[in-house]
């Protein structure tokens, strides 16, 4: 069985676009922490700092030029309101891909019910999927990167931005922002080497193991 994209309009199960079928059962479903997704994955917190520096600047730049401070503020009150709506809009859209968002484990795959306006399900069987990774945040969400096999890869702007950032070329399906992922990166590990113990999953590199919790902005294996 191959990874699986499918599109649908509605749903048998919450996050599912059909019944399960008999001897797989869910292990765990969740979504994306909407805060920590608008930071790590829109960049909202970098592009806010931007912003203030270019007002910061622009004002700087008034005030030099004409030494008047009225001036310098009205440089950035026309400038505010712009920046202001960028920001709400990636917010908005953080929020928006978390509420349509549903991760799901069972003890046969991983299935990622994604997208805003076309809702689209990403099948991925054990058996398709070499490899995951874990960063963990300070604030106790984290990402699981899923490695697929090199016959099963999906476009990187299909996934985004449940996808891991840079990897274009292979690109990794990511569960982005997951509330304590700790728990969640023990209970993939756990499914996916029982999965391989049933003879249903072919895991490439070493035994699968848990890994030790890595620090914000680093990443470390969960399987292997």
């Amino acid at each position: 069985m191959k990874a699986v994209v499918q599109e649908h309009e509605y749903e048998a199960a919450h996050g599912l676009p059909e019944q399960l079928p008999a001897g797989e059962k869910i292990l765990w479903q969740g979504a994306p922490h909407w805060q920590t997704l608008a930071r790590d994955a829109m960049h909202l917190r970098l592009l806010a700092v931007y912003f203030a520096v270019l007002l910061a600047w622009r004002a700087g730049a008034a005030w030099m030029d004409t030494g008047s401070l009225g001036t310098a503020a009205l440089s950035i009150v026309l400038l505010l309101p712009l920046a202001l709506l960028a920001l709400a809009t990636l917010a908005v859209l953080a929020w928006l891909a978390s509420r349509n968002s549903v991760y799901t484990i069972t003890n046969r795959r991983v299935v990622m019910r994604v997208g805003i306006v076309l809702t689209v399900t990403f099948n991925l069987p054990y058996r398709r999927i070499e490899s995951a990774s874990l960063r963990r945040n300070a604030n106790g969400t984290g990402d699981i990167a899923l490695l697929l096999s090199a016959g099963d890869q999906i476009a990187y702007l299909h996934l985004w931005p449940h996808v891991r950032a840079w990897h274009v070329r292979r690109s990794q399906p990511m569960l982005r922002a997951i509330p304590d992922c700790a728990r969640v990166s023990e209970m993939l590990v756990q499914a996916i080497a029982d999965s391989a113990a049933a003879g249903q999953s072919v895991v490439r590199a070493a035994p699968t193991r848990v890994s030790q919790p890595v620090t914000s902005g680093s990443s470390g294996p969960v399987a292997a």
